[in-house]
């Protein structure tokens, strides 16, 4: 009788665990569900062309005919990237900033860097505010207040629900601009959705866009600044089209009315088409991603700037997969494609060593031709 009460008991204890282990699994389970539906409710594109409030004010009222200004594109990488950094998503380990403290530092050193310059009109990417990533230093406020007698327009490039990825530090949420800033006063600025991922890449596939400036000039016409980030396409030629066409179409639409357009930004190609090769002694297949710019898109009347003062010496990317250094894959992917209206005099990318971002800012001087 006894033996038999302890086979009783054993059974209902095997029973008891697998009905322990059967509602855990359940709960994961459902907690998945609730993840992914909360992904779906809340996901939803910035509407395209958007109105961008002009912010500040500068002084100057129009841009001058002949004479000679300095633009600047940079991605700044949220404040994140010191040379060390390393980003789950590329390879790497890190998944947010060092801290707080690190983000400040890395925007600040960013501001000095403009302001040694001289710049006259910033065109700046990745600009965080209220992130996860950046333990939401509201990074276009610093930007903002540190150019006082600039005007400014933010495009919001895009917003995402929270990542529960890495598990011990997720990425979280994060929102994520471009700024651009001039001290000739912007008229006006519309933000311009590009194309993404359709059916479920969408969700992978973060939303991007590209911000026009218009500034007007002393003849009458404008000079149209335009803010851009294209998406990273790996091998979807497809996307690459229909991106560029977008952007393309509407620079092309500027010039025909007799504007002058400068476009600049990161361009998320080898804006070379062979840089890739020059600043690396091999390129293996996971740097795939760095596909040649498709010069044949670039429309009649525009040409990429790559006159470079010191020759092609310096990139303007690494990829985070290690941290900076000699044995980092790196590339050319940010620059500026102008009308010839406008005579470049001078360009360069600027060797920071990758200090504050994962990318090197590029300079340009140039004249509005008469």
């Amino acid at each position: 009788m006894k033996d038999e009460m302890k086979v009783i008991r054993k059974k209902k204890k095997g029973k008891k665990w697998w009905k322990i282990l059967l509602g855990i699994i359940a709960g994961l389970l459902a907690i998945v569900i609730i993840y992914l539906a909360y992904v779906f409710i809340s996901y939803n594109r910035i509407e395209d062309n958007q109105e961008l409030d002009v912010e500040g004010k500068a002084q100057s009222t129009a841009v001058k005919v002949g004479t000679e200004y300095t633009a600047m594109t940079y991605n700044i990488g949220f404040g994140a990237y010191t040379p060390d950094f390393t980003f789950f998503m590329d390879g790497g380990t890190q998944s947010w900033a060092k801290s707080k403290e690190s983000v400040i530092d890395c925007i600040d050193g960013d501001v000095k860097l403009i302001k040694d310059h001289k710049v006259d009109f910033a065109l700046i990417q990745e600009v965080d505010f209220d992130s996860t990533r950046s333990y939401h230093v509201d990074q276009v406020q610093m930007f903002r207040e540190a150019f006082d007698g600039y005007s400014s327009t933010k495009a919001v490039n895009y917003h995402s629900a929270f990542l529960f990825y890495p598990i011990l530090q997720p990425h979280g949420a994060s929102n994520s601009a471009l700024l651009t800033l001039s001290d000739v006063q912007i008229a006006s600025s519309l933000r311009r959705s590009l194309p993404i991922s359709e059916g479920f890449g969408k969700f992978l596939d973060l939303d991007r866009c590209y911000s026009i400036n218009r500034i007007p000039v002393e003849n009458g016409k404008e000079l149209v600044i335009i803010n851009t980030h294209l998406s990273a396409y790996g091998t979807d030629g497809d996307l690459q089209h229909q991106q560029l066409s977008k952007l393309f179409g509407d620079m092309q639409a500027e010039y025909e009315k007799g504007n002058y357009v400068i476009c600049g930004g990161d361009f998320n190609h080898d804006f070379l088409g062979n840089s890739k090769e020059i600043f690396n002694d091999e390129v293996p297949e996971e740097y795939s991603w760095a596909a040649a710019f498709p010069d044949e898109l670039i429309p009649d009347h525009f040409g990429k700037v790559t006159d470079y003062k010191s020759g092609v010496t310096v990139p303007s990317c690494r990829n985070c997969d290690k941290p900076a250094g000699p044995d980092c894959f790196t590339v050319t992917v940010d620059g500026f494609i102008i009308s010839d209206n406008v005579e470049s005099t001078y360009v360069d990318v600027v060797d920071n060593q990758f200090t504050y971002s994962d990318h090197n800012p590029v300079e340009m001087r140039f004249k509005l031709k008469k």
